[in-house]
């Protein structure tokens, strides 16, 4: 298990920082850790000027506090890339525990730790960016471990780890609670599940993320047609169910629902679905929204649903359920894998820039201060180790660029949020501008000083 864990681990790493490195990974989300981390190991405030908040008031991800002190040792990006990794990868360990605490046979445990790891939503989360909940992954598989096994401080241990990666977990920590109590009859640990994940939903919404960003948690705005606050969004899900019965039974839900099941639909069976109950926030969150992004297997959104899923599929295993042997299981994963995957990505959407590559190098090693950076969203986080970055938004250009020491464009990929007029009036602009000196230029990569 050791051997599998690191080499998933490895190649989980080595492809998300592939991806950076060809500049595609972005401000949005990458860029806004990359700088509250690296301003937390400064012991400056982690204000990130790419999204505008003190990341605290973001989702209340107070686990990256920790992540500062790698910082510390040596101030890089790929940190938070080999933090994802390994914690995604070693949710092997749990879930082999609890296959093995189920019942299965080491054949079975084998084919399911391998199922796991060929799961097309965990290769595609851990390509895209780096997000705090990924860290949470394994803690919900031990935690689960820890209430069957009676370990009640481990388990409440696994749920300050759940808790600090992000506000919305909360709701996700009190129906597994909810689960727990029901279905497991783990009444101590449903109880402290449930009453934890209730209360830091209410601490973390109605005062940590209010008091840090001034406003509303992030993301309320894809709910808007359900209300302008929590508060409104609840009250019409339960006094208004025609506003969300035509989302829920919908296409798009069928489609979703069927990218997450269908790479182990051969372990499921519709009686043993019991541990999809606590699953059933995080789906109705994603299914209710009004971002499509939510409803793929390429985004974060889906994280916390995998742990169920794959504790569904035990179930159904250990009462002897099941289509397939190990090979069938295998073999099942890998055409699910070779079908769901972003690989591809590699050599057609993520080599689309390469041919400014070189220049983009070369312009980015001339950024020699820690001074501040107005660039794309895309090069953004080679650049995000400083108190005062942003990237280029062609609907809300800066009033002043004079705030900025460095300007790094690229006019022939201008990027995320950015257009080709833009860039090439930004251009234009700045050559006219005698407080800026065009220091470097080639292929259309443009780096201006001041």
């Amino acid at each position: 298990m050791v051997q599998v864990f690191g080499l998933s681990a490895l190649i989980l790493f080595f492809c998300s920082s592939l991806r950076h490195v060809m500049y595609k990974s972005a401000a949005f989300d990458l860029g806004i850790f990359d700088q509250a981390v690296f301003l937390i190991s400064q012991q400056q405030v982690p204000f990130s000027t790419l999204r505008q908040i003190h990341i605290v008031g973001d989702h209340a991800a107070f686990v990256l506090y920790p992540l500062g002190w790698l910082y510390g040792i040596y101030p890089s990006v790929y940190w938070l890339f080999a933090g994802q990794a390994v914690m995604m990868a070693a949710a092997v360990f749990p879930l082999s525990r609890l296959a093995r605490l189920a019942g299965l046979r080491d054949s079975q445990v084998v084919a399911l730790v391998l199922a796991y790891l060929l799961y097309p939503a965990v290769f595609n989360i851990n390509l895209y960016d780096f997000h705090p909940e990924t860290l949470a992954l394994p803690a919900f598989f031990w935690a689960v471990w820890s209430a069957r096994i009676g370990k009640i401080v481990w388990f409440c241990i696994n749920l300050v780890l759940i808790l600090s990666c992000k506000d919305v977990l909360s709701i996700t920590v009190a129906a597994m609670g909810l689960w727990l109590i029901v279905f497991e009859k783990k009444r101590l640990a449903g109880a402290i599940a449930l009453f934890a994940g209730i209360v830091w939903f209410l601490i973390a919404t109605q005062k940590i993320v209010p008091g840090f960003s001034g406003s509303e948690p992030a993301g309320l705005e894809l709910y808007s047609y359900l209300g302008s606050s929590i508060a409104e969004v609840a009250k019409n899900l339960f006094f208004q169910p025609g506003l969300v019965l035509g989302k829920i039974f919908s296409l798009n839900t069928l489609i979703y629902l069927c990218l997450l099941l269908s790479p182990v639909i051969w372990g499921l069976a519709p009686q043993h679905l019991a541990p999809i109950v606590a699953a059933v926030p995080a789906l109705l969150l994603n299914i209710l929204s009004s971002a499509d992004l939510q409803r793929n297997l390429v985004h974060q959104y889906s994280l916390p649903i995998i742990p169920f899923i794959f504790l569904a599929v035990i179930q159904n295993l250990s009462l002897g359920g099941g289509w397939f042997d190990r090979r069938g299981i295998i073999i099942w994963s890998l055409v699910a894998f070779l079908a769901l995957a972003k690989y591809g990505y590699f050599w057609s959407i993520y080599s689309s820039s390469l041919d400014t590559w070189q220049a983009t190098n070369a312009a980015i090693a001339q950024v020699n201060t820690q001074g501040s950076v107005y660039t794309t969203a895309e090069i953004a986080p080679h650049l995000t180790h400083r108190k005062l970055i942003r990237f280029t938004e062609a609907n809300s250009p800066p009033l002043n660029l004079t705030e900025f020491n460095y300007i790094l464009l690229n006019a022939r990929h201008p990027g995320w949020e950015s257009n080709h007029e833009f860039a090439n009036g930004l251009v234009d602009q700045l050559k006219n501008n005698q407080k800026f000196k065009l220091s470097y230029q080639r292929d259309d990569v443009y780096l201006f000083k001041q």
